[in-house]
């Protein structure tokens, strides 16, 4: 194999292990070679050799939402085109014990990394609380300047989306909220009336949901009974799905009487009716970035003096995928 990618073995073995310090020509030559010779590296072999697992760790709080499991999917992607293998644990509660267990079953697996995917703010002060001997990698924000973060700008996903709706030239918006403990909620949140706040615009408090249809439902009953507004943004696209069958319900056209927006763009959102303007994350580019940056942390350069490792947090931008849920408001 090296001397069909005209390289040392050494070099070889770089490549193979993922090492960072490798210029991107060289990387291609090798993997070219490996491509062409079907090489599959032996597991066992190389976790001996290089005193690696060949594992990522994954510590998941509620899977069962559709943001952290698609960024789940993404990571393990990711991982398995650098010939890592995923050991995810998925948290039941936010109980310190139960994060403590969580990283020590990862420990216990002697992965190279930890990734962890939670985003409710009690976890997150848990996790502070313990001192972490392993590499890790958040997918949340809390600090502009922590290299251990790789997240979607939630903030700038909610300006575009209430954007989108003062543009078609909605005034009386309201925003249906995640649960408040969940960062990306707050964000949306804080995004919403920001953007909101540059226009002038007034806003009215948000509605606290809990991500379910059933909640935007009960939300939307609650609105059409209302009558003052004629834009909805919901937080998740599963609130914004209960919402609209509840305007329906009411006898209101979704978007000629009212316009609604989601967030995320679960699969099945071009299938709501109508197709359902939302807010896209790339977990997939997420997962990627995810791993790059937990292999980075876990094999830092050699010389302190040419530092690869990034010096802060990766942000990600999301986009806005404008569908037939929203329109101007009717005629005054």
């Amino acid at each position: 194999m090296a001397r069909l990618a005209g390289v040392s073995h050494q070099t070889v073995s770089r490549v193979i292990n993922n090492h960072p310090s490798l210029r991107p020509e060289t990387r291609r030559k090798v993997e070219q070679a490996i491509e062409q010779l079907h090489y599959r590296p032996n597991r066992i072999a190389r976790a001996l050799g290089t005193r690696r697992s060949g594992t990522i760790g994954v510590v998941a709080s509620q899977r069962t939402q559709y943001g952290p499991g698609a960024a789940v999917v993404g990571i393990e992607e990711a991982a398995r085109k650098v010939g890592y293998l995923v050991n995810t644990t998925n948290l039941i509660s936010a109980d310190p014990e139960e994060i403590r267990a969580a990283l020590s079953a990862q420990a216990d697996y002697r992965v190279d990394g930890i990734v962890i995917i939670a985003p409710q703010q009690r976890v997150l002060h848990a996790l502070d609380e313990l001192a972490l001997d392993l590499p890790y990698v958040l997918l949340h924000s809390r600090a502009n300047d922590d290299p251990h973060e790789v997240f979607v700008d939630q903030l700038a996903g909610a300006r575009a989306a209430t954007r989108h709706l003062i543009d078609l030239g909605h005034r009386d918006i309201y925003h249906l909220a995640g649960p408040q403990e969940w960062l990306e909620a707050d964000a949306r949140m804080q995004g919403f009336l920001l953007e909101l706040s540059d226009a002038d615009l007034s806003a009215t408090a948000p509605i606290l949901g809990d991500w379910t249809a059933d909640f935007g439902y009960r939300a939307g009953q609650q609105l059409a009974w209302q009558g003052d507004l004629t834009a909805l943004f919901a937080s998740n696209d599963q609130m914004a799905l209960g919402a609209i069958h509840a305007f329906r319900d009411a006898g209101w056209d979704v978007p000629g009487r009212i316009s609604v927006v989601g967030f995320d763009d679960v699969p099945e959102a071009r299938h709501f009716w109508p197709p359902l303007t939302t807010v896209r994350q790339d977990f997939a580019e997420l997962g990627r970035r995810c791993v790059t940056r937990l292999l980075a942390l876990s094999d830092p350069p050699a010389e302190p003096a040419e530092p690869t490792r990034p010096p802060a947090g990766e942000s990600l931008l999301p986009y806005l995928v404008i569908r037939e849920s929203t329109a101007p408001p009717p005629p005054s």
